[in-house]
């Protein structure tokens, strides 16, 4: 489910009879619920609603779903190669290694069925 940019994740609890989930793209804890599909997407809405009204009113600033930014931490002789194949391409690192998780990613899709 994605709504005003935040992705909500729903599982079945089968403990409870309720479907269970969260707000997977932000660090913050966005958690929601509901007895049906219907419900849980009304859910999903109003939790997001809540939590940008608990920031205006707070005066803090909503967790952009994501900067952009990451930092990636690899074994030096993985660095090394990227860093070597990368320009071997001509290209910098950063692309080089947004070009590899875009493949992964169409692998995943595809095997996903997506």
């Amino acid at each position: 489910m994605m709504y005003k940019g935040y992705i909500g994740k729903a599982a079945f609890d089968e403990e409870q009879h309720i479907f269970a989930g969260e707000v997977i793209n932000t660090r913050t804890v966005i958690t929601f619920q509901g007895e049906s599909v219907k419900e849980l997407e009304a859910e999903f809405k109003a939790s997001v609603d809540d939590y940008l009204e608990w920031c205006k009113a707070d005066g803090v600033d909503p967790e952009k779903p994501f900067s952009g930014k990451i930092n990636v931490r690899f074994q030096p002789e993985l660095h090394r190669r990227a860093s070597i194949a990368a320009k071997l391409q001509g290209i910098s690192l950063n692309t080089f290694i947004a070009d590899a998780v875009n493949e992964k990613i169409g692998r995943v899709a595809a095997q996903a069925g997506l």
